[in-house]
This record gives structure tokens, sequence and C-alpha cells, in this order.
């Protein structure tokens, strides 16, 4: 049997078992000391990304959801809802979002937010996207400038998306309004058929008679806003009626169903400075009346009617020669309790820059001028502009035969002008004067006097003496008759016989004939037996010509010898 071999010596520097012991217990560590430090990097990694927690009220929490939905700006998240809670009194929900520390800088006092969802609006459609990725919020970080900048934790969340972002370039501007019509924020702002703008907001003004309406045109559409631009509500649709039909007036489809403001400069005014931002302009009520109001010099009169002036209202034209010249400004009724001197006031100005030149109108004198047209029959006429609506205008008009007047100048400098009943007026004065005329004829007394002698002419026609006469004409008449059938019988065969008692003296005529050629040889050519032959032959001869015109006469008139020749003369 063998012997176990010894065992071998180890190397000096060989680890002992304590030695050992201690190394292994050290690389087991390291595996968790590594994992400790990832963690506290990650963990600083967070903090150092995690910005300040801000909260947002809103009046309803419709699509959000805590840890789901985000804060973006661009499509970037820059946050995430925490919690949403009811405010203590439930009129709204208060949103807890933890943002990131990069968003830190966009959170001051002109930051905006809004939950993005889907909308439709009559303006446009916005918010599509969300129906698959969900709602979410949106942060609009103001613009730059726009007023004091201060950090800021707690917002007001808007209820609609504002129409205009912070980073679109343009400029804003204000608009005075009596009347917004159909306007709301949205509402495009057009220029010359393009939309280069939004309403921003609209709010009454302190006073309560007017709107002040905030508007943005978009660059470079923004150079084209000068000075004198003239903006005017575009809202609607417009109608004309004039000599042309009718005509619609109508911006866009958008413009109808969500208003619109229209703006433009004169064309000799396009060279002027740009306007600056925020800018304050007036808002017209239409384009015609923006037209209208380039014009700046203005001369204010008044006139008087004694009438009724329905359908006259502020705004209606002043027109001469069928050109607008002015607008009436002020409609005013002065009663008088006694019914002596209740009148109508009415208050218009005219623009002589629509007749005038600019040098015309610096040398002019409206009240010597006013006098001298007065004097030649200038007056104002109320006139019916549209025979449907009812509607009036004042007409400026110089009148024949018009009564003395003259015009004067009132203490607060308005010129009076006379004016007078025109249109439908004068024609009803005239039918009234007429029916009053006709009024005035005795139609009574008329009606009765012929009652009167149509009794008499029936007592005349039905009496015995008229009866009486008839019959005695009606027995005339039949022996006249009879007188005619007689003479006609016995005057024929003596008609038959002219002829030929006219051949017979013309067969005498011919033997004497040649019975004086015979006895013109015996007796000489200037015997007096000759003499007295020839007479004698012209005598028989005009006797055979009348014999021969009276049958032929009474050949074709036989009853001339009833009436004569002078009867049948007379009838001719």
């Amino acid at each position: 049997m063998t012997e176990p071999r010894p065992p071998t010596p180890l190397p000096d520097d060989y680890p002992t078992a304590a030695e050992h012991s201690a190394r292994r217990f050290q690389l087991i560590w390291l595996i968790p000391l590594v994992a400790m430090l990832v963690a506290g990097y990650l963990a600083y990694q967070a903090i150092a990304a995690r910005g300040p927690t801000i909260t947002l009220s809103f009046k309803s929490a419709d699509g959000l959801k805590a840890g789901q939905t985000k804060v973006r700006h661009k499509a970037v998240d820059l946050g995430t809802v925490d919690s949403i809670q009811l405010s203590a009194d439930m009129s709204h929900v208060l949103v807890r979002v933890k943002m990131q520390r990069e968003a830190t800088a966009e959170l001051t006092s002109l930051a905006r937010f809004w939950v993005v969802r889907p909308r439709l609006n009559a303006g446009n459609i916005s918010g599509l996207d969300t129906l698959v990725s969900g709602s979410y919020i949106e942060l609009d970080p103001g613009v730059a400038g726009a007023g004091p900048v201060e950090p800021e934790v707690n917002f007001t969340g808007l209820d609609e998306p504002p129409a205009v972002r912070s980073d679109e370039p343009g400029q804003t501007y204000t608009l005075q309004a009596s009347r917004i019509g159909g306007l709301s924020s949205g509402s495009p702002v057009v220029y010359r058929d393009v939309t280069v703008g939004e309403v921003l907001r609209w709010e009454m003004a302190p006073d309560g008679a007017s709107f002040i309406v905030s508007i943005f045109v978009r660059k470079p559409f923004d150079r084209f806003v000068h000075k004198a631009t003239h903006f005017w509500n575009a809202s609607g649709v417009g109608v004309d009626l004039g000599a042309n039909g009718v005509q619609l007036r109508l911006e866009s489809l958008q413009a109808l169903l969500n208003g619109a403001i229209a703006f433009d400069t004169a064309a000799d005014m396009r060279d002027t400075p740009v306007s600056p931002d925020n800018s304050s302009f007036r808002l017209y009520a239409d384009e015609q009346t923006a037209a209208a109001a380039g014009y700046t010099r203005r001369l204010p009169f008044v006139t008087r009617f004694e009438g009724s002036v329905r359908g006259l209202a502020v705004g209606a034209p002043v027109e001469t020669y069928g050109i607008q010249v002015g607008v009436v400004t002020a409609v005013k009724l002065h009663f008088d309790p006694s019914g002596n001197d209740t009148h109508v006031e009415v208050r218009f100005e005219l623009q002589p820059e629509r007749i005038l030149s600019a040098a015309e109108i610096a040398n002019d004198k409206p009240l010597a001028a006013t006098q001298t047209m007065v004097s030649h029959g200038l007056r104002v006429q109320l006139l019916t502009a549209n025979y449907l609506t009812g509607q009036r205008l004042l007409g400026l008009d110089f009148v024949p035969d018009a009564p003395p007047a003259e015009a004067r100048e009132l203490k607060d400098g308005t010129i009076f002008v006379p004016g007078i009943a025109g249109g439908l007026d004068t024609l009803q004065a005239g039918v009234t004067d007429l029916v009053q005329k006709i009024g005035r004829v005795p139609f009574e007394q008329i009606g009765t006097d012929l009652a009167t002698t149509m009794h008499a002419v029936s007592s005349l026609t039905g009496g015995p003496e008229l009866k009486q006469s008839l019959g005695s004409l009606q027995a005339a008449l039949a022996n006249v008759q009879d007188l005619v059938r007689k003479v006609d019988a016995g005057s024929t065969p003596l008609l038959k016989r002219l002829p030929e008692m006219a051949q017979t003296l013309q067969a005498t005529l011919e033997r004497a004939a040649h019975l004086v050629a015979s006895t013109d040889t015996g007796y000489g050519g200037d015997s007096q037996v000759k003499r007295d032959l020839d007479r004698m032959l012209v005598e028989i001869n005009d006797s055979a010509r009348s014999v021969r015109l009276l049958a032929d006469y009474l050949s074709a008139h036989p009853d001339a010898l009833i009436q004569g020749r002078s009867g049948r003369a007379s009838e001719k």
C-alpha cells in the first residue's frame, strides 16, 4: 500500500482565509453600491429636470385626466397633470400640473393656457387630432414686451383658444363701434376679399354707448393699414335696389355665418405712413358710410317741415340732381301744445368736397352762397327714396315760382334753409285740393234738377198733344208718298219722249240751215232778211241746247219736277 503524499506547501504570498473572505465581501457590495449611485444619479436628474408645480383654473375638467393629460407647446411635452379637484365653492376646477424645469422661463403673467379638444365653430374646425391622442393643455408664453413680466404659478385657463398666437407676426388695432352686429371672437378681417386677420375680442365701452373691438392683422397685410384707412362691418348680406336691378353684396360664406370686418384705403392716401401697432379707428356700419367718411369738410344745415316725415331717419342721404352731397344727422319733433307751431326739425350735413375742389372750398362763404341760391328758388324737399320700404331722403332743388324765403345763420353756426313738401306729399296735396273742389260741386242739386227735367220730358212724351202731332205727321208723310208716286207715273212718258223731241229739233235746225244757204244766194249776205234769219237760228240753237240739258237733268234727277233745281242744290 502506498503511503499518502504529503501536502504541497502554499506559497508565502498566498492570502489567508481571513484575507480571502474580506476580498470576497468587498466585490459583493460593489454591485449595490453602483446601483445606488445610478439611482441617485437618476433621482438627481429627475429633481434637476423637475420644474415648479402650477395651478390652472378651468370651468370644467372635460377631457382632463390626472397622470395622463400633458401640457404642451408646439407638440413638445412640458408637464403632466398631477391632480384635479373642485374649488371650495364648486364653481370651477383646480388642475395641479407638474411642469418641467425647461418651462420655468415661460411661466409668467403673460402665459395663457387652454384645453385643446375637437371644436366646431362657424369660422373653422380645430382639435381633430385629439380624437386619437386625447385632449391636452396648450401653453402660449405670450409676446415679449407686451406688458410687465413676472413669474406666476396660478393661472386662469381660457374657455376658447386665442385667435392669435404669440409667435404669429402682425399688428393689433382697436375699433370703436356703435353696433357690432354679428361679430364675434374669430370673425375674419377681410382686405379686398382676402382674409388677412381675425377679431380677437370685443367689449362694451365704459359709457355703455359703444363697443371696443380688438382685431389682429397678419403680416404683410398690416402694411396696408394707414391713418386714413376705413373699417366697416361686412357681416350678413347687403341688398341694393337700384336702376340696375337687385344686387346682393356678400363678402364670404364665413362672413355670413360668423360676421366679418373689411377695410380699405382711398387711392390718394395709400402713400401715407403705415399705422403703428395698437392704433385706434372707427368701425362704420357699411361700406357706403365708410366711403363718405373720407370727406373731411362738413357744413351744418337745418330745415323744418310742417307735415309728417315718416321714413326719414338719421343717415339718410341728401341729394341734388340725383347725386348724394350730404347726410341727415338728426330728426327732432318740436311739439307745440297749442298746435300753432308744431314742426319737425331736420339737421343735415353737406360735404362740399363731393362737388367742389379744395381751392373753392377754402375760399367759399357758405351763408352768402346759400342766401343767393335760396333767392333763386333753392328749397329742401322730402322725397321718397324707395317705394317698397317707404324710406325717405332730402332733395336740394330749385323750385320754380317758389314763395319768397331767406336763409339765415343760427346761434350755433348752423345755416337754415327753407323746406317745402315734395314727392308724394305734393301729389297728396294736389289730390286733396281736387277732392275738395269736387266736394264743392252741388251734385244733389244737379240730381234734383235732372230728375225734374226727366219728369217733364216724360210727361211731354206721354201727353196727348205729342201723340196727336205724331199722327198728323204720319198722315202728311203718307200724302207726300202718294204724290210722289203720281208725279213719277205722269212724268215717266214725258221723260221718255224728251230724246225724241231733241232729235226732231236737231233735224229742224239742219233743214233751216239748208234754207238759209239757199236764201243767202237769193237775198244777199248783208240783207235784213239774212240778219233776222241768223238771229232766229241762234235763238233756236239755244232753245234746242236748253231742251237737251233739261232732258239730261230730268233723266238723272226726276224728283226735280217736285222739289225743283234749287232744292237739289241746297241739299248738296
